[in-house]
């Protein structure tokens, strides 16, 4: 049986390592996981050396991967990332948007320059990027773009953070928009929408806990969580492997929700 993802190129926005390899990233759990499946990955981040250690994950496993650095709320840098990948690879199969921050706040205490901040990451750089691979897409007869969200898209949550919902939620309608217009080229576009998941970001929203304080914030998150525990960044991986695979090659402008049913 051959990989689901032989011979396609994936530009994955937002790959960067952890440096912990029992809890990796949701984005780099996904590179690792293209890899495995076949596909040459261009792992891009605003740290080289976390994306250099993607690479090298991927590369350890029989994988083939290059690491690029780049601000993707950059255009000049996201042309760039681009061109460094077509250069290397020659072509752009799957362009996977993982990029995203928070800000704390609601309307009337968050900052503009926080607002601005937040959408510039969370869609400014989606926008770019769609931007600069949709055409390469189109020129090449099709392409998948998934873009990662977050359950804060579609319902209220006690965490006030009105930049990071507001920005994922344009990102959820502005997706289903290209998968609309481009569906006639070939391009797919779908949505994965997390739930809660146990990442190295949830550590470090944490940071200044005791780890009995921590510990005891995540058994409330499992417990949170219908199937009594949070989910994992390969859970999301196995989700990209298939929007990003032939095998969703009639799936297109879906919210997938990785989320074990906490949305429902």
């Amino acid at each position: 049986m051959s990989a689901r993802l032989e011979g396609k190129v994936c530009l994955l926005m937002g790959g960067g390592s952890s440096g912990q390899p029992d809890m990796p990233s949701n984005g780099e759990a996904v590179a690792r996981m293209f890899g495995r499946e076949g596909a040459r990955v261009a792992v891009v981040d605003i740290d080289l050396a976390a994306a250099t250690a993607s690479e090298r994950q991927i590369q350890a496993e029989g994988g083939q991967a290059i690491a690029i650095r780049a601000d993707v709320s950059r255009h000049d840098q996201v042309k760039a990332a681009v061109q460094t990948a077509l250069d290397v690879y020659g072509r752009i199969d799957i362009l996977y948007n993982n990029v995203g921050i928070e800000a704390p706040g609601d309307v009337v205490s968050t900052s503009e320059e926080a607002w601005d901040q937040v959408h510039a990451v969370n869609l400014k750089s989606v926008f770019l990027a769609c931007k600069e691979v949709v055409p390469l897409m189109a020129e090449q007869g099709g392409g998948a773009i998934v873009n990662v969200s977050s359950l804060a898209s579609l319902r209220w949550g006690p965490a006030e953070y009105i930049a990071y919902n507001s920005s994922k939620a344009a990102l959820n309608h502005m997706s289903r928009v290209m998968a609309r217009q481009y569906a006639p080229k070939g391009i797919r576009c779908n949505v994965i929408v997390p739930g809660m998941i146990a990442t190295p970001h949830v550590q470090a929203m944490y940071q200044d806990k005791s780890a009995e304080e921590f510990a005891a914030i995540m058994r409330m998150r499992n417990a949170h969580c219908p199937m009594g525990r949070q989910g994992s960044p390969w859970d999301i991986a196995h989700a990209a492997v298939f929007l990003a695979s032939d095998e969703a090659a009639y799936v297109s402008g879906v919210l997938l929700e990785v989320d074990g049913a906490l949305g429902c």
